[in-house]
């Protein structure tokens, strides 16, 4: 699949073509989805005034794939209640029978506060399930202009970062040169894609011993 997703060179990204995804909340039933064994699935956001806000109205039903559940988070800021909140959902969705694998957090660290992202992430681990993983998504900008110090510490935490290469709706131009310096994450990575959107692979990517493949954004129908 991963070898195949590669050799569309400057094609529209297809989520027929993929076997991992992202899904946020409103997005409808796809087919793509009875086949994927991997899901991101959108559970809560930790908003700025620190409180967790469900964005799923009820527990999810995933048979088959591996299931990560995905925090937004506005703030690292987090009450003890907030932390609780969180493993009170990772307990019930493994009890609904889901294959819960991971914790995703979705958090826009800048690049020059990785070492301050590294220390909560290092936290919140330690809260966690001895066999939950924790991930997180990450900017571009981290490995070409990552400090290699936070990048490091990071690594004794995460287990993988999904690099996005768009913001919003839309694919950031110019990713590819930001993708050139995938080498210095020293974490395994996913990059991600968004659906319908533009995607070269960069020479020597799927050669990158950390490349654990993509995850794609699905798009609302």
């Amino acid at each position: 699949m991963i070898a195949a997703a590669l050799a569309l060179a400057a094609a529209t990204v297809n989520a027929r073509d993929h076997d991992s995804f992202w899904l946020w909340a409103g997005v409808g039933p796809r087919p793509e989805l009875a086949r994927a064994r991997r899901v991101y699935l959108l559970n809560g956001e930790v908003t700025d005034d620190a409180r967790y806000v469900a964005q799923r109205p009820a527990v999810p039903r995933v048979r088959g794939a591996e299931v990560w559940l995905v925090v937004r988070v506005e703030t690292l800021t987090w009450s003890p209640l907030v932390h609780r909140q969180l493993l009170a959902q990772l307990a019930r969705w493994r009890a609904a029978g889901n294959r819960v694998v991971g914790v995703q957090i979705d958090f826009d660290a800048r690049t020059r506060h990785l070492a301050i992202y590294a220390a909560f992430l290092r936290g919140l681990r330690a809260e966690l399930p001895r066999d939950c993983r924790l991930g997180i998504t990450g900017l571009l900008d981290w490995s070409a202009n990552g400090d290699p110090a936070g990048l490091n510490q990071l690594a004794g935490v995460v287990d993988e970062v999904v690099v996005q290469i768009y913001q919003g709706r839309r694919v950031i131009p110019g990713y590819a040169g930001y993708l050139a310096r995938l080498d210095r994450l020293p974490i395994p990575f996913r990059v991600g894609l968004l659906e319908g959107g533009d995607w070269t692979p960069p020479p020597g990517l799927v050669r990158n011993p950390r490349f654990r493949g993509y995850v794609v954004f699905l798009r609302r129908s």
